[in-house]
């Protein structure tokens, strides 16, 4: 006979068992109490939905042991990026470098040097270790630091074009992920947008045109997450900074990304380098210090001092700096650019997996195809496949990988994708053509193992 609703035990009765005596012995009553009520409700909707669940006070408890064990689990935690998406803005992003996680293990636990002028003991900017080390970089004037760029073109817009108008071509008027659109975020400044140009197409001309005793800014955007092809045309940064410069009018660009090294030399178009934007002229560049950079979130504001010290004494700095870890990590990232290219290409991992070589990406996916071999009702094929940068960097641009296709006989592939994403280590994979696809371009060498400890578990 199926099971009803009124057969489901009661959660007095439970508790009173000898099953759920271990569990009180080691947990909480609250939480043990909390934990059964949820797996009751799970029982009652497979009632509910036709089904026949078993349920006993010791197969009860075990999944009130089982919930316990998740909610144990940091919810911030390591989990296997397998998707290809180096930069995947849900799992965090840049990883960092290890001379930055050293310098984090190194500071975190004590006292550090933060707005204290070691030499004169009298109070000190906290952003200057990092500030030095981008002029050093970028050539610019000065630099500052906020949390992130977003915050950093707020900023901007608020300390130099509130209440004036900011001239912004139609193509590049972005929204990314979070519905952050760039209009949104020019009207919280208080500055007035003013379109140019055409969705596809926009002119030194057609600035020119907008040019007034009210603009107070015109600014260049990166299209982060989108690439507009075929009949077009932009200004370039050069050519805008010149026009800014003719009419005394202050020139900005948000890169998005920021980029320190050019990537077109190794093949990767599309990401203009911070000091590209720097040596124009421009009175600010913004960018993010966790995407291409290969730093910790933060925003990084570089350019001409007038202008960065307007930033700096405006009333939203404080509201948008950043706490001391970040700067620890940051300063860490950017002394590896200061060793030099090869060293930074080496060491900042979003760099490393980017330019990853095809035969290194095989060699990867034939050692990961190796693992699962043997593990029964596993269908596996070593297949070509494409990354991607992720987080608006290098927008629409597919990268060549490698990977392993995973089907798995008498399971749903959305039902494995969750276990794999939900057990411990989670693992992140895609769905692609009704199969999983596991990139290794996302894989470091010692997860090739945990995945294929975690398929075995699954059986």
């Amino acid at each position: 006979m199926p099971l009803t609703l009124r057969a489901i035990p009661k959660v007095d009765r439970l508790l009173a068992s000898d099953d759920f005596a271990p569990l009180l012995a080691r947990h909480p009553r609250t939480a043990v109490v909390e934990g059964l009520r949820e797996v009751l409700e799970q029982i009652r909707a497979e009632v509910l939905a036709g089904g026949d669940p078993e349920v006993t006070a010791a197969v009860l408890a075990e999944g009130v042991e089982r919930r316990l064990a998740e909610r144990a689990l940091p919810s911030y935690r390591r989990v296997v990026n397998a998707t290809g998406i180096v930069l995947h803005t849900g799992l965090g992003r840049a990883a960092l470098p290890e001379e930055a996680v050293a310098a984090l293990a190194e500071t975190a636990p004590h006292a550090q040097r933060l707005e204290i002028d070691l030499r004169s003991g009298e109070r000190g900017g906290r952003d200057e270790g990092c500030a030095e080390l981008l002029r050093e970089l970028t050539g610019c004037e000065a630099a500052t630091v906020v949390n992130n760029n977003a915050g950093a073109t707020l900023l901007v817009l608020a300390a130099l074009a509130r209440g004036r108008q900011v001239v912004l071509s139609r193509g590049e008027m972005v929204e990314i992920g979070g519905s952050y659109r760039i209009p949104d975020v020019m009207e919280e400044s208080g500055a007035r947008l003013v379109e140019v140009g055409t969705t596809n197409r926009t002119h030194l001309e057609d600035y020119r045109r907008t040019l007034g005793s009210e603009t107070g800014m015109l600014l260049k955007v990166h299209p982060s997450n989108y690439r507009i092809e075929g009949f077009t045309a932009e200004v370039e940064i050069e050519d805008l900074v010149a026009l800014g410069r003719e009419h005394g009018v202050p020139v900005v660009h948000d890169l998005g990304s920021g980029c320190l090294i050019d990537l077109a030399r190794f093949g990767l178009p599309g990401e203009t380098a911070l000091r590209r934007s720097v040596a124009a002229g421009v009175d600010l560049v913004c960018c993010s210090g966790d995407k291409l950079l290969g730093g910790p979130q933060a925003g990084l504001l570089l350019g001409r001092e007038e202008a960065v010290e307007r930033c700096r004494r405006h009333p939203l700095f404080r509201a948008l700096r950043p706490g001391r870890l970040i700067y620890t990590a940051l300063e860490a990232t950017l002394r590896l650019y200061r060793s030099g290219e090869a060293t930074a290409l080496a060491r900042i991992p979003v760099l490393r997996k980017l330019l990853e070589p095809q035969e290194v990406l095989r060699r990867r996916a034939r050692r990961l195809l190796r693992e699962l071999a043997g593990l029964p009702g596993l269908d596996t094929a070593l297949v070509p496949c494409q990354s991607q940068a992720g987080s608006g960097s290098m927008p629409a641009r597919d990268l060549p990988s490698w990977g392993v296709r995973l089907r798995v006989e008498g399971r749903a592939i959305e039902d494995l994708a969750s276990d794999l994403r939900t057990g411990e280590p989670a693992i992140l994979v895609r769905i692609q053509d009704g199969a999983l696809l596991f990139d290794v371009r996302t894989l470091d060498d010692p997860e090739i193992p945990w995945i294929a400890a975690r398929l075995r578990g699954l059986r």
